[in-house]
């Protein structure tokens, strides 16, 4: 399956920088959706009504991975417009231009609003127009690119039918266009230009989007075969990871995604675990939590396709979505350590709530997530978010979907390393504000 993919997506990487040759890596910014460099920043807002709006994304969330998943024959699915912490910015096409995009582990395809578009969706950045590229080019419907990542849709143009995408959102939006192929460019962090020639992206031409907000469309880091992640493939070396900084404080610092060399997370402290991939999905098998010497078995929960791995990791996820009787275990667990005075929760989302300490000493005990192979410790900053000015929650939730998600407050201050090669995934507890 993976050759037959290499031979349908001929990817040249082309790096300017001789040291990035040399490693075969490089780092671009992500952009979280609440800080003033977003476009869905708004000025008006108070830090806790974006906390309220991380919310209820999160719990959103099942209901996104509940619907049938993206496969290799289909890329139309239901997938939740207003999802996603974290945004990247790249360029697409010759000339380059600036894009945008939602940077979203659990979807697989790159696509991004195309003129000319009717109706199109508000975007702060102006929308591209293929006609302008020198590199854009569609991809006929009888190619094997096309009949191979989904059941076509075809549409005329001339002498040749296109390759049509189709998206349905949960909230009824939704964009379709041109399956095509362009140049797909990053700034590094480093200073130089990073390019893909001959990138699948997704050419949305008739978009409604009320929902998603003034962006320009997704990224997708997720398994499938037009995802960014398999179409770098072996020029990342299938490593790719990220190190999330405090989202939720009231202050935000740069948080860089990692690819090839760039990606590898070892040294002191680092703990890996079996990553099973699903068809667009990332599994880790979560065997238990304890908190002191009290242990909470997880169960099975959730599986990918294989039958292999029962929780999500998901970076677009604000909270940790657990199944209701584990999550009731934990709460009980969790609550009958901690002396604190508890207050009844401000959403129904939440359940687990405190009266936030005047002195900001959050004295909560440690939470160990026991994934196969690697025992994660996770701290206050990890388990417990200030959602106004006099409450604490806790950060994990139950669900009564039949799907778990590890979600990105579990994962601050850990540098997380996908190994796709390998099939492992990397924690390496660090200060993410100082990478």
């Amino acid at each position: 399956m993976e050759r037959m993919y290499s031979s349908l997506i001929f990817l040249l990487f082309f790096l300017c920088d001789i040291s990035l040759i040399e490693g075969f890596g490089f780092s671009v910014e992500l952009i979280h959706r609440d800080s003033p460099k977003s476009p869905f920043y708004i000025p008006s807002e108070t830090h806790f009504e974006r906390v309220a709006k991380a919310i209820r994304r999160s719990i959103n969330q099942a209901n996104h991975f509940n619907k049938p998943s993206f496969s290799t024959k289909n890329i139309e699915s239901d997938v939740l417009a207003n999802r996603g912490d974290y945004l990247m910015s790249y360029s697409i096409g010759t000339p380059p231009v600036k894009i945008l995009g939602i940077a979203d582990t659990g979807s697989d395809i790159i696509w991004l609003q195309c003129e000319p578009c009717d109706p199109c969706s508000p975007q702060t950045s102006p929308i591209f127009d293929p006609s302008k590229s020198t590199t854009y080019k569609n991809i006929p419907c009888t190619s094997d690119a096309c009949q191979s990542v989904r059941d076509t849709s075809c549409s005329s143009e001339g002498s040749q039918q296109s390759c049509q995408y189709r998206i349905g959102y949960g909230d009824g939006s939704k964009s379709q266009g041109d399956l095509s192929l362009d140049t797909l460019s990053f700034s590094s962090t480093k200073g130089s230009a990073v390019s893909f020639p001959k990138t699948v992206i997704g050419c949305g031409t008739s978009n409604t989007l009320g929902n998603q907000g003034p962006g320009s469309g997704i990224v997708g880091l997720g398994n499938g075969p037009v995802s960014l992640i398999t179409q770098l493939g072996s020029s990342i070396q299938g490593k790719f990871a990220y190190c999330l900084a405090p989202s939720l404080s009231r202050t935000t610092s740069p948080t860089k995604l990692n690819f090839g060399s760039e990606a590898v997370v070892s040294g002191d402290g680092t703990v890996s675990t079996p990553l099973f991939l699903d068809k667009t999905f990332y599994y880790l098998t979560l065997e238990a939590f304890s908190v002191g010497n009290k242990r909470v078995e997880f169960g099975s929960s959730s599986s990918s396709s294989g039958g292999s791995g029962n929780i999500i990791i998901d970076s677009g996820t604000t909270l940790t979505l657990l199944p209701s009787d584990v999550y009731s275990e934990l709460e009980s667990t969790v609550a009958s350590e901690i002396t604190l005075n508890r207050v009844e929760a401000p959403s129904p989302s939440l359940s687990l709530c405190y009266e936030a300490p005047s002195d900001g000493n959050l004295d909560v005990p440690v939470i160990t997530a026991h994934f196969t192979g690697a025992d994660v410790k996770l701290n206050a900053l990890n388990t417990f978010f200030q959602v106004s000015e006099d409450t604490i929650c806790f950060t994990f939730v139950p669900t009564n979907q039949p799907v778990s998600i590890y979600g990105n407050l579990a994962q601050q201050n850990f540098l997380v390393g996908y190994d796709l090669q390998k099939k492992t995934l990397q924690f390496k507890p660090t200060d993410c504000t100082n990478q």
